[in-house]
C-alpha cells in the first residue's frame, strides 16, 4: 500500500514504521495530523483525548460524521486508521492530559511528542515536562479566527506574534522553554470574540505539522 511512498523515500520507510507518536488531541488539527501520519507509514501510535464528537465539528474535523456524532474521539480515530492500515498498533487513552498525570503517560518510549490540544495549562505543562526530559515535542499555537493557511509555520515559540495563544503560552513559560517548536501563523486574527475557522486551516496545520514530524524522523532516526 505504500508503494508511492517508496517512490519517494525508498527504504526509510522503514523508520517510519518503527517510530512511535505521542499525539495529544485528535480534533481539528490533530485529526488531520493522525490522518497523515497513518498514511505515512507510521504504525506505532498513541492518541489522547477525552471528547466526543458534536455537530459542529462537521466543519473543519475529518474524524467527524453525522455517523460519529456522540462518539468518543479516540474510538473513531483507531477504526478509521486500522481501516487504513491494519497493520498499524493504536493505543488510545480516553482521558484529558493534566498536570499530574503527565508522568503516567509520557515517557521517553515516544520518538516524538505532537500537541494539538486546545488547553493553555494543558500545553504549559506538556512543554515544561517534555523540554526537562529531553523528548521532542512540537506544539501547534492557535489556528482559530484565521484566514490564510498560507502563512502557517514552524519555528521557536519565542519568535511569533499576532498569536493570542501563543502570547499566553509565551508570557507564561521561563526562558529556558521559548525555543520549543510550535506551528504558528502571523496573521492577525479576524475576530478577537469568538472562535470561527474553516476547513484548511487545520488541514494545512495538520499536514504541516506531520511533514515536519516525518522529516525530523526520517533525517535523525
Amino acid at each position: 500500500m505504500f508503494d508511492r511512498l517508496k517512490l519517494l523515500i525508498g527504504n526509510n520507510i522503514e523508520k517510519l514504521k518503527k517510530a512511535n507518536i505521542l499525539l495529544i488531541g485528535i480534533g481539528g488539527v490533530g485529526g488531520y495530523i493522525f490522518e497523515c501520519l497513518v498514511r505515512s507509514g507510521i504504525e506505532n501510535i498513541t492518541i489522547i483525548d477525552y471528547d466526543k464528537f458534536e455537530i459542529t465539528n462537521l466543519n473543519r474535523q475529518i474524524l467527524a460524521t453525522n455517523k460519529t456524532i456522540n462518539q468518543k474521539k479516540t474510538d473513531v480515530a483507531l477504526k478509521r486508521g486500522l481501516e487504513i492500515n491494519p497493520n498499524c498498533h493504536i493505543k488510545t487513552i480516553d482521558m484529558a492530559l493534566k498536570e499530574d498525570n503527565l508522568k503516567d503517560i509520557i515517557n521517553n518510549s515516544y520518538d516524538y511528542i505532537i500537541d494539538a490540544c486546545d488547553d493553555v495549562k494543558t500545553k504549559i505543562n506538556l512543554i515544561k515536562y517534555v523540554k526537562d526530559h529531553n523528548l521532542k515535542l512540537i506544539s501547534c499555537m492557535g489556528t482559530a479566527n484565521k484566514k490564510n493557511p498560507l502563512l502557517f509555520k514552524i519555528t521557536n515559540l519565542e519568535k511569533t506574534y499576532n498569536d493570542p495563544l501563543a502570547k499566553k503560552i509565551r508570557t507564561s513559560l521561563p526562558k529556558k522553554y521559548l525555543n520549543t517548536k510550535v506551528l504558528w501563523s502571523n496573521e492577525a486574527p479576524i475576530n478577537k470574540g469568538s472562535l470561527g475557522t474553516f476547513c484548511a486551516i487545520p488541514m494545512t496545520a495538520g499536514a504541516i505539522i506531520a511533514q515536519y514530524v516525518i522529516n525530523d524522523i526520517l533525517d535523525n532516526f
